[in-house]
Order: structure tokens, then sequence, then C-alpha cells
């Protein structure tokens, strides 16, 4: 820790300088927190300023702002697009506490709207690769079955893809599943997805917010190397009551919201569950009747407004998947998060958020097979990782030029690897792998420094380690020929608390911005990032049963580098937003597998591991209209993903599973009367790659198939593209009810795209093997759901 003070106190004094000549000017603070009229909903992103100058800022993730400026009389104007415009004159000579109601605006196409939209564009901000998704903008998007999708949401837009329909996991500028790190309302989600892959686990009734962060990531984000999904939930309608929900051919949902104590304190609680499962069982006989296959999930949230200093904010989220057939196969898994955060003001400048959290994931695979009683052979396994983290964030607003953040991150892991329970007639066998205990701390701080209209530049350090501890075993292998398995030398014992592989990383961040003129401007940014788990998997396929496990003294932390630069246009008007990035990423110590690699309940699995190399590099197009009765996006990802692993594909270069070379997404929605709307999407995207063999040997009775290349990857699937359409149907609007009826056809043309392709021998002639192309979906796939607010 000495070190860490020793660094850190220069860096601050050196970022204290680069504004202490603006001080000499007495000046003073307002701020305070600003909500929606409506519903007491505290306000992401509302941009705050002096109208016809550079002078402002904007909400933090709570609707907190604070802007210091000279002392004297100062025109505030507070706008965001979907609000009314709100503009007072304050005299400042004094610090100044004025909190803010915006009232919602129905006329998207006024002056004040489009005001306000100028102020918050792209090329004003400091951020660099980042999206920001509405819940309105999703709810317009076509949809799997009528049903919103936050993850299908984000999969339209550059730099993201996924290995195919029914992917458990989305890649990020070739970056793998486990590399995202995503936060709903700050603690960590481990599996994102619920039916194997085709729904996520976000309510979109309890969403307020959606960030994805690609590149440049601020120093605050740490532990994963690829993005930053960030997901806030509703605080609940502190005003009145309400009623959301909907209804579909595939599940139900419901959210209820409303005040605990009006203008003081409220909740939400939203709940969904599918309903496969019933409308399956008249149709299935024999060993099928006893199919499961649903899930459900529940989402709720309170938050206590203690004073004007202190709010107090509570979620949490538990859902849960099941499916089997009959008693023969089972299998279940799913989250359970909670988040406890307190904010505090300090003074006008000084803004805290303390964030304490639980996450916890699980699964259970059971597969047994019964010759009346008692059960003759069962197999049973289950898995956990749980997680304990405290985080204080600070954020200081020296004046409307300089902001600093700074906090300290600790989170305690748990990881349960496996229990393994085999049965035969009376004989019960049992593998245990031992649990593995680790604690991730971090310290962060970073500076946003405005330089005039032309310039920005935010910078900054985040200094993490981890330490894998004790009480757990050690394993200890001699290195072999390069690409085959490790050899065992031996184990040794660590008591609890003692410290048997630590790691301590630099993650120096920096973005900058160069306005080029009032419609225009250039960024640039580098960042470096840590990653200290891992899942282990050898398949794409959509299962949730791959393993977590934490680097030790035989794995090591994953370590990423990113340069971005992007040129980001807005039109006049705000007609339309354009901007185009490059990347070049490149990864240091993730892991591959030796050939036929054992990640099953296998006590030996570290020397299994291989250390390989990555890299990744793209052109990002993004083309936004978000205004007129026309709306919508194109986003076009031109990149390359690669390894390089010691003693696996001739020692080269190869591609990875989830390289897409092109990538286009074209997503509009069009709005005929304010009742009836039409959308759609069309994706196009190259083949995944795979590895096939180009050969065969046969000697007798045997038929081996092998690949004479030796080259991993060496194939690429045909091309996935895919129409999906949707029509909105608006009932009658009455005051207190509001419906409508969502129409939609997915897979519209009905394309086979290959999830991957099989080889096996020709039904009709032995001696003839054939690929078989295996496709998730085949078919076109209506959905119907209808909608409803009261």
């Amino acid at each position: 820790m000495k070190r860490i003070a020793n660094w850190l106190l220069p860096f601050c004094l050196f970022m204290l300088t680069a504004f202490s000549s603006s001080a000499q000017q007495q000046r003073f603070t307002i701020s305070g927190y600003v909500k929606d009229a409506q519903s007491g909903e505290s306000l992401i992103g509302i941009s705050i300023g002096k109208p016809g100058t550079s002078v402002g800022t904007v909400t933090n993730e709570y609707g907190f702002y604070s802007l210091t400026l000279p002392a004297g009389t100062h025109e505030i104007q507070f706008s965001y697009m979907g609000y009314t415009a709100q503009k007072f004159t304050v005299d400042l000579t004094s610090n100044k506490r004025q909190d803010i109601k915006l009232a919602q605006s129905d006329r998207q196409l006024n002056e004040v709207v489009i005001t306000s939209k100028h102020q918050e564009k792209t090329i004003n901000t400091l951020n660099t690769s980042m999206n920001k998704l509405d819940i309105a903008e999703i709810k317009k998007l076509p949809t799997f079955m009528g049903e919103v999708d936050v993850l299908k949401a984000i999969q339209t837009l550059p730099g993201v893809n996924t290995v195919g329909e029914g992917a458990a996991s989305f890649n990020v500028r070739g970056g793998n599943g486990d590399e995202n790190l995503i936060l709903l309302d700050e603690a960590p989600v481990y599996n994102s997805t619920h039916m194997l892959g085709f729904f996520s686990v976000f309510n979109p009734d309890a969403v307020k917010n959606i960030n994805l962060i690609k590149g440049g990531f601020p120093a605050e984000y740490g532990g994963r190397t690829a993005s930053v999904l960030d997901i806030r939930m509703k605080d609940g309608n502190n005003q009145k009551f309400g009623l959301t929900g909907g209804i579909g051919n595939i599940f139900s949902r419901l959210a209820v919201e409303g005040p605990l104590q009006k203008d003081k304190s409220s909740f939400i609680v939203a709940a969904r569950r599918s309903y496969m499962d019933v409308l399956m069982k008249p149709f299935l006989k024999g060993d099928m009747k006893d199919t499961k296959l649903y899930f459900y999930d529940i989402t709720a949230k309170v938050n206590f407004n203690l004073n004007k200093n202190n709010n107090l904010f509570v979620s949490t989220y538990l859902g849960r998947d099941v499916f089997g057939f009959g008693n023969e196969a089972n299998m279940n898994w799913g989250n359970n998060t909670a988040s406890i955060r307190w904010n505090h003001i300090f003074n006008s400048r000084l803004f805290l958020n303390l964030t304490t959290y639980y996450t916890k994931y699980d699964y259970s695979l059971e597969f047994k097979t019964e010759e009346g009683e008692p059960v003759r052979q069962r197999f049973k396994w289950t898995s956990n990782i749980i997680n304990y983290g405290v985080k204080p964030a600070f954020t200081y607003y020296i004046n409307a030029s300089n902001t600093l953040h700074f906090g300290v991150q600790g989170t305690y892991y748990t990881f349960k690897p496996g229990t393994g329970t085999s049965q035969e007639d009376e004989r019960e066998t049992r593998i245990t792998l031992k649990d593995k205990n680790s604690i991730e701390a971090a310290l962060y701080l970073d500076h946003e420094l405005k330089l005039g209209d032309k310039f920005g530049i935010q910078y900054g350090v985040r200094y993490s380690g981890f330490q894998y501890r004790g009480k757990g075993t050690a394993y200890y292998y001699a290195d072999t020929a390069a690409g085959t398995r490790k050899r065992f030398l031996g184990t040794k014992e660590f008591e609890s608390g003692k410290t048997i592989a630590d790691y301590y990383n630099f993650e120096p961040r920096l973005s900058a911005r160069y306005g080029i003129n009032s419609t225009s401007a250039v960024k640039v940014a580098y960042s470096r990032s840590a990653q200290y788990m891992h899942q282990l998997s050898n398949t794409a396929s959509p299962t949730p049963v791959d393993i977590w496990t934490p680097v030790s003294n035989n794995v090591k932390p994953q370590v990423t580098d990113q340069v971005t630069a992007g040129y980001f246009y807005n039109a006049p008007g705000d007609k339309f937003e354009i901007s185009a990035e490059v990347f070049y990423k490149s990864m240091q110590d993730q892991l591959d597998y030796i050939d036929n690699a054992d990640l099953d309940l296998n006590e030996f699995i570290e020397g299994d591991l291989l250390a390989s190399k990555g890299r990744a590099y793209g052109l990002e197009l993004y083309a936004k209209k978000d205004i007129g009765n026309t709306t919508g996006w194109v986003s076009y990802t031109l990149s390359r993903s690669e390894r390089k692993t010691p003693g696996l594909s001739l020692n080269e270069w190869f591609i990875n599973r989830y390289d897409r070379t092109h990538n286009l997404n074209v997503v509009v929605s069009h709005e005929f009367t304010k009742r009836l709307s039409l959308s759609g999407n069309w994706v196009f995207a190259s083949g995944t790659p795979a590895t096939f063999a180009d050969a065969r040997l046969e000697f007798q009775d045997w038929d081996i198939p092998y690949n004479t290349t030796e080259k991993r990857n060496n194939y690429r699937l045909k091309p996935f593209h895919r129409l999906d359409l949707s029509v909105t149907w608006k009932g009658k609007q009455l005051k207190r009810w509001k419906g409508e009826w969502v129409f939609s056809l997915y897979n519209v043309y009905a394309r086979r795209n290959a999830y991957t392709v099989y080889f096996r021998q020709n039904p009709d002639d032995a001696s003839k093997k054939e690929a078989v192309r295996l496709s998730i979906i085949g078919s076109i796939i209506p959905g119907i759901t209808y909608n409803f607010k009261f």
C-alpha cells in the first residue's frame, strides 16, 4: 500500500495544478438532483449548462449534478430528449441547492427537444466506444416471440456479435464471453440469458438505463477486459401506483410500482414466468410427458430519501431456468443478486456512492435411469460461484471544467468448481473439487479536464491486486512439449488466510477529444485492463455448465491493451449522427486448451490449460437517426480476432471461434400514425470459423478423420443472415389504461443458419461420410404479445 500512496500523491498534486489558475476568482456551486416530475425517477445524463456557451455538466447515475460558476448572475438550462427544457436565473453569492423536476414532452420535434438533444450529442462528450440505449428505443426493435430483449438490442451495435442463434453470451471486439463485465445495479451477473440463450435475464419493465462501453474504460471499471454492460434499474414511481406488463405466447410479465411514502420512498417489483412446458404438455406422450422447460425471474427495488443529503437503494434479482426430460435428465441454473447503495452529499461538490453487493450463480445437472426401485444408475453435478463486494466511489466536482473520480473496490470470491455424485446399484462414488477462495481489490483515480470548447481529456489509473488464498490446495506441474498436457508433480495444502499466489497490475486509462467544429469531433483512447478469473469452456454450445475459476500459481491474469480512434459527426439540427472508429487490442495470457482437454470435474484441469496470446483489430461504422417518423440505425463492423498458442496450429496465428469478418445490422422503425408502427431488423454476418478434418485414415474396421494441416479453425461456416419484422398496434389510449398489440415474425424468410456442422456416415451408403448442418432455428417463428400499462 505504501508504494501505491507514493505514486498516487504526486499524481493528485499534478492534477490539482491543472486548475489552480482558475481558482483565483471567487466561485460558487449550484447542485442537486434532477427527477422526472411524473414518477419521481432520478434522470441520468441530463444536460445542465449556460445557453450559448460550452459551460455545463450532466447528471450522474443517480441524477445528481454539481456546477461551479463565478460569482454573479447566470441563466441555467436543464434539458433532455423527451422532456420540456427548464430555464431559470440564479444569483450565485453562495453555494446553492436546487433540485429540479422535469416534465415529459409529447412534442418530440419541437425546438426545445431538438435543443436538448444538441447539448447532449456524442461529439461533446469525452466517452469513446460507448453506446447508450434508451428502453423506449429497445422496445421498437423486432423481437423473438414478441418479447423485448436487452441483449438482442446490444447485438445490433457495432463491435458486438455472437457465435449464433441461441448463444449463451455475446462477444465484443474479439473478446470471449467471460470478458464482459455485466452489472445489474452494480452487482455482477455471471449468466445473462434464459432458455439456453434466447432471452436475457433483464426484465425490460424494470430497466431504466443501459450503457455499453467497448473501449476507453473509465478507471472505476475493472476485472474484465472486453466490455462493460452497465444496467440500471428503475427506482419506482414515488408519486402514484402503477401496473405494467405483457401477455405473450412464450411468457408473461407483470410489474408493480408505487410510493411507500409520497416523494420520500418508492418500490418496484417485476416478475416473469414462461409457460412453454404448460403449452407442450397436451402434445407430449410416453417418456416425454414430464418434460420441463421454463424459466422465471423476479426483480425488485426499494429506495428511501432519508433526507436532502442521503438516499438509500436496495435492489435484488432472483432468476431460475429448469430444463429436463422426465426423470432421466434434469438441469437447472440461475442467478441471485442483491445490492445496497447509499448516496451521500458531503457538500455541494463532493458526492459519495457506497455499494455493497452479493451475487451467486449456480447450476445443477442430473442424469438417472430407473429399472424399478431403487434407482439403478444416477449422476449429479452441482457447482456455483459466490461474491461479496464493497465499492465506495467518490466524485469531486472542482469546477465546470474539472471533475475527479476516485474510490476503492474489494471483492471476496468463493469458487465451488463442482461436486459430482455417481450411483450405481447401492454403490456411490463422489468426486468433489476443492473450493477456491480469492480476494480482489483495487484503487482508482481519474480526472476529467475540459480546456475550452475544443479540447477535453480524461486520464487516470487503476491499481488492482488479486490474492488466491487458502484454505486450499496448490497444484504443481512441470512443463512438457508445447501444446501437450503438463506433467503433474504434486500438491501443497495452504491453511485458511494463507496466500497461494498473488498478482498486481497498473491499469492506466486515457481518453481525449478534439472538437473540429460545432458538428464534428475526433477522439482517441487507450486503456489497459486486467482480468483475474476465467470461464473454462472448450465449446460454443449454449449450455450453462461452464466452470468459473480464478487465476492461480499456474494460471496468470489476462491483460489487455486497447487503442481506439474515432471520428464523430452530428448533422445540423441533429437530424442524424455518424461515427467511425478503429481499434486494436493486444491480449496476453488468454486461456486455451490442449486438444481433447477434459474440463468436466477434472481435479487436474490446470494441467490441460495453455497460455495464449490474442489480437483483435477492426473498423466500426455507425449511423443513427432518432428524430422523425422514420428512425433507426445502421451498424457495420469489419474486424479480425486471432490467437496464437505455442504448440497449437503450427505455432501460427489462427482465427478465433467467434470471429466474424463482416457484421452488418440495419434497424428501421416507421410510425405510420400515432397508433400504428412497423419495425424491421436485418442482420448479415460472416460465418463463424470451425475446425474440420480434411482427410481420413481407414484401417480394418477403423475410420479415423484427421486434419492434415494441423490448423485450428481451418474452415468457415456459410454466412449468417436473418430478417425480423414486427407491427405494433396501439389500442385506444384511455386516461388510466394504455394497451398495445405487438405482432412479430422472427426469421421471416426461414433461413437455416448453421450453428455448427458435424459429420456422420451416410445412412444409405456406410462407405461415405456426409456433413450435416445443425441449425438452432430454421423456420419462421411468429409471436404475439399484448402489453398494457395502468
